[in-house]
């Protein structure tokens, strides 16, 4: 397989991790873009030994925090957006959409060090390993973080009175 098409079969990843981190749709549009310009710019960089989604998750989480130190020098800050569902809705299908939106919710509000690890691991599924690749931090480091993480998701959601039984896997 072409290095060009790996990237393309990458882009559903890097579109959830992206919305993961920025909240912002058009913002997390954004950041994919960036990310598969650099990616293709510096195709020669790419080592065969890694795997697609890794390298690229690294590119567009040095991106990302480039962008958030950008941000704080000019002393601005994301906004959180929530979408409201459909008040027509069949009530099973708009409890889901509630409780998705909580989760969605608990999950942006943890420290960013901690979403990041929860939304590679947890949502993306990447081992343990190449997580902390991404993130440029041991291992342990990242055993720390997605525990903090999941504890503190967890009793945020408890709080809300929502099942918070399972938070060892977010795949929506």
């Amino acid at each position: 397989m072409g290095r060009k098409k790996a990237i393309a079969q990458e882009i559903p990843h890097l579109r959830r991790y992206a919305r993961a981190l920025l909240r912002e749709s058009a913002e997390a549009d954004d950041l994919v873009q960036d990310c598969i310009e650099r990616a293709l710019a510096r195709l020669h960089q790419w080592r065969d030994r890694d795997s697609p989604r890794q390298w690229l998750f690294t590119i567009m989480h040095n991106l990302h925090v480039d962008e958030v130190r950008k941000r704080q020098r000019q002393a601005s800050s994301p906004a959180l957006t929530i979408i409201d569902g459909d008040p027509l809705a069949e009530k099973p299908r708009q409890q889901l959409h509630l409780e998705a939106r909580d989760v969605l919710a608990a999950l942006h509000a943890l420290p960013d060090e901690r979403r990041e690890a929860l939304v590679l691991v947890g949502v993306e599924g990447l081992n343990y390993r190449d997580a902390a690749a991404v993130l440029g931090i041991p291992v342990g480091t990242l055993t720390s973080r997605l525990a903090r993480g999941r504890e503190q998701l967890r009793a945020m959601l408890d709080g809300d009175g929502l099942p918070a039984a399972n938070i060892r896997s977010l795949k929506p």
